[in-house]
């Protein structure tokens, strides 16, 4: 376990807490409960002075005097200390995943035959692509293009025509925004959307898919094409 120091500003004054960073991180991922997130049961203007936040500016600032809904928040909007050591690992293990989807994923369309991982790695380093500490789904397509430019890649993909209800357009947008090709918004609200999904990722999109829709989109195949 490793404990770090999260912090949010709030109208000018800094509240801050010691946070596990393993549970933080997940939370503020979504994938977890802020359960266990605490370290200590306080929360500080400046831990190394022990300034404690008095009842007072936590209500004013957060709303409520509950601890565990404040440290929530500084959680989900604030800043998390993250050691250099643990962004390595964490940017490491998103170029093992994102290595892995194209060696299962991609071909070289002059032969049809799959690139090895060796070759794909060489290829993102080549290419001068930055691997961001974000979901490996929401940096493929942006992957895609780049390392085109070094290497001849062809990933299969299904076109889809989806159509959103109104309620949850918020939720689903952002998720068909990374391979949306072209939208339609229509009168009584609905979002008709039409993707290019590559094959490895359709499981996992589908999953959140339903979770942010509960299950109400409905989708149709138009057809298979190669990017």
């Amino acid at each position: 376990m490793t404990d770090v120091t999260a912090k949010l500003t709030i109208k000018g004054k800094n509240y801050e807490t010691l946070v596990d960073l393993d549970k933080a991180l997940k939370f503020r991922r979504g994938e977890g409960s802020s359960i266990g997130i605490m370290v200590l049961d306080e929360i500080f203007h400046d831990s190394k002075k022990g300034l404690h936040v008095s009842e007072k500016d936590l209500k004013e600032a957060f709303g409520t005097s509950d601890l565990q809904k404040a440290v929530e928040k500084i959680v989900k909007q604030g800043e998390i200390n993250v050691p250099k050591e643990h962004k390595d690992k964490e940017r490491e293990d998103k170029k093992k995943k994102i290595i892995d989807f194209f060696a299962r994923n991609a071909v070289d369309p002059r032969t049809e035959t799959p690139h090895t991982a060796e070759r794909i790695s060489s290829a993102l380093d080549e290419a001068g692509i930055n691997i961001d500490n974000k979901p490996v789904e929401q940096q493929i397509s942006k992957i895609i293009e780049e390392i085109k430019k070094v290497l001849p890649i062809k990933i299969q993909t299904k076109k889809l025509k989806l159509r959103i209800p109104a309620e949850h357009t918020g939720r689903a947008y952002g998720l068909v925004n990374e391979y949306k090709e072209s939208e339609n918004w229509l009168g009584n609200g609905e979002l008709e959307v039409v993707i290019n999904l590559p094959v490895g990722l359709q499981d996992d999109f589908y999953d959140k898919l339903n979770s942010f829709t509960h299950g109400s989109a409905i989708s149709q195949e138009i057809k298979e094409k190669g990017i």
